[in-house]
């Protein structure tokens, strides 16, 4: 089974073209999947799980990548004068 789950998870990830540039690394174990490495952005973070959410024989998502450029937010923006 683990087998056919990591081959779905694979295809799923290679697939999405918002994964495009991300170091992405996956465990499989009786239907949990824990996604490693780490993503440019918190969007494909939340892409990559979003991305094998309902293949079947997926128990359990652990979603530990890490967000390469992370930056925060003020909540204002600096706007050029000239």
């Amino acid at each position: 089974m683990d087998t056919v789950l990591k081959n779905r998870v694979t295809n799923a990830l290679g697939k999405n073209p918002y994964l495009m540039g991300s170091s992405l690394e996956f465990k499989t174990e009786r239907g949990q999947i824990i996604l490693e490495g780490s993503v440019p952005s918190f969007f494909q973070k939340q892409m990559a799980q979003e991305t094998l959410r309902f293949i079947d024989g997926i128990t359990e998502i652990k979603n530990e990548l890490k967000v390469r450029n992370s930056f925060p937010v003020s909540g204002f923006a600096v706007l050029n004068s000239d």
